[in-house]
């Protein structure tokens, strides 16, 4: 017995080696190619966001399986602040070498379309590399309210006009503004309460400061497992596997309010693109495990590793989706 799982951990071993040698013989042509300057150093993988949200959850994912994968430490490192502005400009002005990477959402695209004296632009100063994997928002309250449906939210917002209160992770951020439009939509008042991430913009759902949270489902997942959150309906075009009782707004009767999570990695504009592409081929190995995906199940997510050319037409796209957003709630910070 003992001689046959030898053989067992033999033939895994072997597996395993032969999964990893086509990205390794990428590294070499590339190490080669830089003169053996890429990966030279632990890479930084830059998030906007405090630690704790969808953001960060989904960048450290990565981070651990680029590490085993690349044979240097990828590391993240965080930079909130600015609606993850801080760390979109870091990153944009950072040397183009590869060693220093963005991870970030569609907030780097609105906030070029909001803010229109940063130093940075998400088209210009950026090189797409991969969309690691995709989620979507949920509309959620703390369960010890007493509203079990989207209606029964929208009527008590109706009786109490302003009074009822939502989180966002800042002004500008994409939980703002999907909050925004589907309080346009529903035609009711809430007051906005600001935070500087997903993360405390969850403790204080939790805490029962705020009534209401649109949050992605890595983020809010296990705390409706838990029973601490009552989801009411998902943002997306189709329902969260994971969650499959919770409707879409449409479906709950709120039409125009759709918005498709995305995390994807971002290389300074002008890293060459042998570096670009082995990332990006990187990613895609990471994303093809099975752990990898198994983890991303679980958080709720949808593994995608996309090229970077499928990347850089997407993120045009996001422009134009998040820009018709922007102009339909009319949010303008200068």
């Amino acid at each position: 017995m003992a001689s046959k799982t030898r053989v067992h951990r033999k033939k895994l071993a072997l597996l395993a080696a032969c999964a990893l040698t086509p990205l390794a013989a990428v590294v070499r042509k590339v190490r080669a190619q830089s003169g053996g300057g890429f990966p030279a150093k632990p890479i930084r993988l830059v998030v906007g966001f405090a630690a704790g949200g969808g953001v960060d959850i989904n960048a450290r994912l990565l981070a651990a399986k680029l590490t085993e994968l690349l044979g240097v430490a990828v590391l993240v490192e965080n930079k909130p602040g600015a609606g993850s502005n801080i760390a979109n400009e870091f990153v944009a002005n950072a040397p183009p070498d590869g060693h220093t990477l963005l991870f970030n959402n569609a907030s780097v695209v609105v906030n070029t379309l909001l803010h229109k004296k940063q130093s940075f632009d998400a088209l210009r100063d950026f090189a797409p590399v991969s969309v690691f994997a995709q989620s979507q928002n949920v509309v959620v309250v703390n369960a010890s309210k007493p509203i079990r449906n989207v209606g029964e939210f929208i009527n008590l917002a109706k009786g109490k006009a302003g009074a009822l209160s939502y989180a966002s992770a800042g002004n500008g951020s994409t939980i703002h503004l999907s909050t925004e439009l589907f309080r346009l939509k529903a035609q009711i008042d809430l007051l906005h309460v600001p935070y500087s991430g997903s993360a405390p913009a969850l403790t204080a759902l939790l805490a029962g400061e705020v009534d209401l949270g649109c949050m992605s489902v890595p983020v809010i997942l296990p705390h409706i497992r838990s029973g601490r959150l009552r989801p009411l309906a998902v943002l997306g075009p189709r329902r969260a596997a994971q969650l499959p009782d919770v409707p879409t707004l449409k479906e709950a009767g709120v039409e125009g309010v759709e918005a498709v999570l995305w995390y994807g990695v971002l290389a300074p504009a002008g890293t060459p693109a042998e570096i670009v592409n082995l990332l990006s081929s990187a990613i895609a190995k990471a994303v093809r495990l099975d752990d990898t995906r198994g983890k991303l199940t679980n958080l709720g997510a949808d593994p995608v590793g996309s090229t970077p050319e499928a990347f850089a037409l997407f993120l045009k796209s996001e422009f134009v989706r998040w820009a018709a957003v922007i102009k339909a709630v009319a949010i303008q910070l200068d």
